[in-house]
């Protein structure tokens, strides 16, 4: 297992970021690595990010350094959202099945964790995104076709595009830890757009379904100071609260968010108006 620290960066410090710095703070370029677990942590609401794809034998969540506990959810919560093939989740001997787009709510206090595969040649990919908790709550499976599914946008923005809210307070109960998935219409491009920040919450994105000569601009910074990184399948971006953070990619793509902060209220966002936007 490998972890990445990511520590924060002031806004105005970032307005002197050239593109390579930019990205290797706010980028994360290799999320998935074959039989193995990576994982970066974000000083930013303590939030961490990374991906587990199983080849073979079962993947060991373990605390990393960074985390300071002899037990990765000791005193965190998880959501994992399998984007790969068929595959599975074994929390203290309960074992949960995840097919594509299946996600698992873990809560605080489970001890052994284990990722498996069912096809070795088709293995799963699990995003996994975890927060500090303070309480407990179930460990909950979640399917697609059962979660909050918000259809926003039109075809005349290019952003009609469907939202699916896993870990949301209508869904599933959290500490502090939302996620869910986005994902674009054929011939639609942009997502969050008007921009917004939410100075009470971090976010970060898992961009994926992009094909190889496809990207994703992913705009970020202060409203009157943004910045881009041009972002390729299955790379994820780290969003602080003070930055906006949309993206339009050179065609339809899929996105999975996640937020950590002082709420839970996905509708709390301090809209910008794209006639403000430098």
């Amino acid at each position: 297992m490998k972890t990445d620290v990511r520590h924060a960066s002031h806004p105005e410090a970032v307005r002197a970021y050239d593109t390579e710095t930019l990205r290797r703070h706010f980028l994360v370029e290799s999320v998935f690595e074959s039989g193995d677990i990576r994982l970066t942590y974000s000083h930013y609401d303590r939030m961490v990010i990374g991906g587990a794809m199983p080849a073979g034998s079962a993947l060991a969540l373990t605390a990393p350094e960074a985390i300071g506990q002899e037990t990765f959810l000791a005193e965190r919560e998880l959501g994992a959202l399998n984007i790969g093939g068929a595959g599975r989740i074994v929390v203290d001997g309960k074992v949960y099945e995840l097919s594509r787009y299946d996600c698992l709510y873990i809560g605080k206090g489970a001890a052994d964790i284990r990722l498996e595969s069912e096809d070795a040649g088709n293995p799963a990919k699990f995003y996994l995104v975890s927060t500090p908790a303070h309480a407990t709550h179930p460990t909950v499976l979640l399917k697609r076709e059962e979660v909050r599914h918000l259809t926003p946008g039109d075809t005349e923005t290019s952003n009609k595009r469907s939202i699916y809210q896993y870990v949301h307070p209508e869904v599933c109960q959290s500490c502090q830890l939302t996620m869910g998935l986005t994902m674009l219409e054929p011939g639609n491009v942009w997502n969050t757009m008007p921009a917004h920040t939410h100075d009470r919450r971090m976010e970060a994105y898992l961009y994926f379904d992009i094909d190889p000569a496809q990207r994703v601009f992913h705009f970020m910074g202060e409203p009157q100071q943004t910045r881009h990184m041009v972002v390729a399948n299955e790379q994820a971006v780290i969003s602080p609260p003070w930055s906006i953070h949309s993206g339009a990619g050179t065609r339809n793509y899929s996105f999975i968010w996640a937020m950590a902060g002082d709420n839970k209220s996905f509708t709390d966002m301090d809209h910008i108006a794209i006639s403000d936007l430098r």
